[in-house]
């Protein structure tokens, strides 16, 4: 395992610096600390991304936006000792959290890249594939950034991710804010192009940004299933530290005191054998380069 660094927080060398700024700040810290919670709520959809991707032993993958390093391990166990993965994310405190993972794990292929993908240096026709679980969609310019990644793969290399349909088709996010909405200001509108979390939820812009970006055989299908998997305590501590509730609580922590009973109610009816499980809905994205 080689930690590799390439970030840098100079302006005029960083188009993404506010987004680099933000996962090195409260937020990365936040998806550090309820890691293994976040990976079981997110496992699913990112498994029903990588059986699409369908990788080989002995390919060279690239994971984007690899974050805790949750799938970047699960990839390489699946290439198996005769191939390699490299995951990339430009958050410091969930890079840590991937090195100290592949520690524990010294037998796998892999290895973790402190770097921009719009920006780095990747390589020229070096990956068999690339993967992506909800890593796509903060970049300042999408398409420069999936250029750069297509130029990384091989000719013919595969490309395969998951991203957020709507905010309105997805319900594990929507219900606990609207449930909060009577006792926080009123959320700043989402913003469909900006990066974050909804950038990609328009699956024809999608499909203009990957096409622009040089890549074929673009197919994009919807998948919605139910995510969670805590008990309601758990998934109520979640819900007021990410998504769109968490942005505002973090502005002002002292209105969870206020929102606290009216989201935990709405948790609890969706309380299962299983835990607490909501609908969620995305977009499971594959291409190839030419």
């Amino acid at each position: 395992m080689i930690k590799e660094t390439a970030v840098t927080t100079d302006p005029d060398d960083q188009p993404n610096i506010a987004q680099v700024e933000y996962w090195n700040a409260t937020v990365g810290e936040t998806w550090a600390r309820f890691q293994d919670q976040l990976d079981r709520q997110l496992a699913p959809l990112g498994l029903e991304a990588m059986q699409t991707l369908a990788p080989g032993c002995g390919e060279h993958l690239i994971d984007v936006g690899c974050g805790c390093g949750h799938t970047s391990l699960e990839l390489a166990r699946r290439v198996g000792p005769e191939g390699a993965v490299v995951g990339v994310d430009i958050s410091q405190p969930m890079l840590e959290i991937a090195h100290r993972r592949a520690a524990a794990m010294p037998g796998l292929p892999v290895r973790f890249r402190e770097a921009d993908v719009q920006t780095a240096a990747l390589g020229s026709s070096v990956f068999d594939a690339a993967f992506s679980r909800f890593g796509v969609m903060f970049f300042s310019d999408p398409t420069a950034a999936l250029a750069n990644l297509g130029r990384s793969l091989r000719p013919g290399g595969r490309l395969a991710f998951v991203c957020w349909q709507p905010f309105a088709d997805n319900p594990w996010m929507g219900e606990p804010l609207a449930a909060a909405l009577p006792f926080i200001p009123a959320p700043v509108p989402i913003d469909p192009l900006a990066p974050g979390p909804f950038a990609f939820a328009d699956a024809d812009r999608v499909r203009t940004v990957l096409s622009a970006a040089g890549f074929t055989g673009i197919d994009i299908r919807p998948h919605d299933t139910r995510i969670g998997g805590g008990d309601v305590d758990q998934a109520l501590k979640l819900a007021l530290r990410v998504g769109p509730l968490g942005s505002v609580l973090r502005e002002d922590p002292s209105l969870v005191g206020q929102v606290n009973d009216a989201v935990r109610r709405v948790l609890e009816d969706h309380l299962t054998p299983d835990g607490v499980l909501m609908p969620a809905a995305v977009w499971i994205v594959t291409a190839r380069r030419p």
